[in-house]
């Protein structure tokens, strides 16, 4: 109390927006980890059952999940790559940006690393929603088995609803997640905390020396129950793929207050439990609650799964909107939820795609237990992509020579191969299937960069420089187009040139207005560009304006907004009596156009669901001129 007035102090600003992004953060960024217990260490008892699990083998088990949360987790993602961010953005796209961006160059190495990890985030994307959700509703089963028929169904229905609330946006839910998850982290710890006094043995698993003891007596069975330990860490990509939306340091204080030692609580707890209940191993982590607890308990997982599918879902819709920026993808409909908030869109074709995944996924494999199997394999593999983006991370922005750079990485780099290794092992028993996943998106992201750097080479064979056309258009002649007022807009993306739709123009109608702006679009390698440095003009003569819009690869690209900026820096238009002129391609394949056949019918295809580049840029609708011609590929 303030002795002066009998008021409570209040808060400060900057400490209300800290525990605001704290809270959120917990909510978002770590709802996938906190519902890694639901499988994980059931999974890694799995193979050691049928001969009986002994007291060694389990607080091994124990140890090897609470250290790869120390290694992993700790060290890589909070303490590290935190750091590696792009203007405060992180991601697997992110930071191939910022490293292609410090090159100077286009790497080739670097361009196919950041189009793998962002393959196996999709594919995780759709993996966490059928695995989490389903290894909840599982808990059904021991409230009541009658419900034990039902699982199926109940999840599929959780799916179909989750998706179908994307297109009305999270805003007025999301101010939940925070709290429910926090209340989720307080169950798991306060159900480790039951029962670690059931067999204090398990507190040995804080030692590393056990988990290094287990990985070397465990022979290849070990190997095999690796890729089911590995489970405990799903989810810690979105600690980096988040960073924009919280910052490092909320990221940071929620994992050494609430969510790290809530983690290592329960899987303590569960390890003591099953060590004085051997017959615990079918599902230790609900047998561990009280009977009058097991219901509010499956209520809050399934819960905790929703929130954790929504944070991955989200996740997938901002790196589609990167790819698009980056140009990986081609212009994909992106509808903005939130008035406030950039970072909640809504993108309706990776919607359909994760949705279909994740039905098929879960009445493919039916239940948790066979869908883990085939989960590690995606997240394994991201985490490997991303260890060995950060080796030239070190280099070419920390300034470290390639041998201090590797040395450093090196063991965490090892340890997450053996873990890679161990997923693999596990290929024919459903691991194939992230593999297929990430194997189609990356080509199809493959297949889409590859194509248009062949479209944009054969249509520069035709190119006319644009101070050529400049200088031969105004002169007076008999055959001049005829000038009509108003100004036109030509968007072109080689600003040098002049843009096929202007000419065109001029040989279909024989007009030229009295003010002919020349506009590129441009993607920055950096999240955002200020109001300050989205517009550059430059006057080319007295009808031709060349304009250059920048936006960030985080940002919304709206044309319309940044044309305003340009009353501001001198160039005076009506936008009732402005013209915009797009060109509209229609892709005919060429056998030899440099791409095989199946790949140039997929170049097409994949152009096909691209929106229309007016909706894109969010153009006035009633002041687009498309004219169209047609281009062999």
């Amino acid at each position: 109390m303030n002795a002066s007035t009998g008021d409570t102090p209040a808060v400060p600003a900057d400490m209300r927006k800290f525990l605001t992004l704290l809270l959120g953060s917990v909510g978002v960024v770590y709802g996938d980890i906190g519902t890694s217990p639901l499988y994980a260490f059931r999974e890694a008892l799995r193979p050691f059952v049928e001969d009986g699990v002994s007291a060694e083998e389990v607080i091994g088990l124990i140890s090897l999940m609470v250290w790869t949360l120390t290694t992993i987790v700790t060290f890589k993602y909070v303490l590290f790559l935190l750091r590696a961010d792009n203007d405060g953005e992180g991601g697997t796209l992110s930071l191939l940006a910022l490293l292609m961006k410090k090159t100077g160059r286009y790497m080739p190495v670097l361009f196919f690393a950041g189009i793998i990890g962002a393959a196996l985030f999709i594919g995780d994307a759709m993996i966490t929603p059928a695995l989490s959700v389903m290894s909840a509703v599982e808990g059904l089963k021991l409230v009541t088995p009658v419900l034990g028929d039902y699982v199926l169904p109940i999840s599929a229905v959780i799916m179909i609803l989750l998706f179908m609330v994307q297109s009305r946006g999270t805003a007025a839910v999301s101010k939940f997640f925070g709290p429910i998850t926090v209340v989720w982290f307080l169950a798991l710890a306060w159900g480790g905390l039951l029962h670690i006094s059931d067999d204090y043995q398990i507190l040995n698993a804080l030692n590393p020396l056990n988990a290094i003891w287990f990985i070397t007596h465990a022979g290849f069975v070990g190997l095999i129950v690796l890729g089911a330990v590995f489970l405990t860490v799903t989810g810690a990509e979105a600690l980096y793929a988040d960073l924009g939306h919280f910052g490092r340091k909320p990221i940071q204080a929620a994992w050494f207050i609430l969510v790290f030692p809530a983690l290592a609580l329960n899987y303590l707890g569960q390890g003591a439990y099953v060590l004085a209940n051997p017959a615990a191993v079918e599902n230790p982590f609900y047998l561990m609650y009280p009977d009058w607890a097991l219901l509010p308990i499956v209520l809050l997982a399934t819960a905790a799964t929703i929130i954790a599918s929504q944070a991955v879902i989200t996740g997938a819709f901002s790196l589609a909107r990167q790819a698009v920026h980056l140009g990986f993808l081609p212009r994909l409909q992106i509808t903005f939820t939130s008035e406030t908030n950039t970072g909640q869109i809504y993108v309706p074709a990776v919607n359909m795609l994760l949705f279909v995944g994740v039905m098929v996924l879960i009445f493919t494999f039916g239940d948790s237990e066979s869908l883990a199997t085939a989960y590690g394999i995606s997240v394994t593999g991201a985490m490997v992509v991303t260890t060995l983006m950060c080796v030239q991370y070190l280099r070419s922005v920390w300034g470290w020579s390639a041998v201090t750079s590797a040395l450093v990485l090196l063991p965490l780099l090892t340890l997450e191969v053996i873990f890679l290794c161990a997923n693999l092992l596990k290929i024919h028993d459903g691991g194939w299937v992230p593999v297929l996943l990430a194997l189609a998106i990356m080509v199809v992201m493959w297949t889409w960069r590859k194509g248009s750097l062949i479209l944009r080479q054969k249509t520069a064979r035709n190119d006319v420089p644009l101070e050529m056309f400049i200088k031969s258009i105004e002169r007076k002649s008999d055959h001049a187009p005829v000038s009509v007022p108003g100004t036109a807009v030509f968007l072109t993306s080689v600003p040098d040139t002049t843009p096929a739709v202007l000419l065109h123009n001029i040989k279909h109608n024989h007009v030229l207005h009295e003010q002919n702006v020349i506009l590129t679009v441009t993607t920055a390698d950096v999240p955002y560009v200020s109001d300050a440095q989205r517009v550059k003009m430059t006057r080319l003569s007295e009808r031709f304006l060349r304009l250059e819009v920048s936006f960030g690869f985080m940002d919304d690209q709206n044309v319309s907004r940044a044309l305003a900026l340009c009353k501001k820096a001198g160039f005076k238009f009506e936008i009732m009596q402005t013209s915009f002129y797009l060109g509209r391609r229609n892709i005919i394949s060429d056998p030899k156009s440099g791409l095989p056949g199946w790949q140039d019918k997929l170049y097409i295809a994949t152009a096909g669901i691209g929106i229309d580049p007016s909706a894109y840029f969010r153009l006035p609708a009633n002041r687009v001129v498309e004219i169209g011609e047609q281009v062999v590929i």
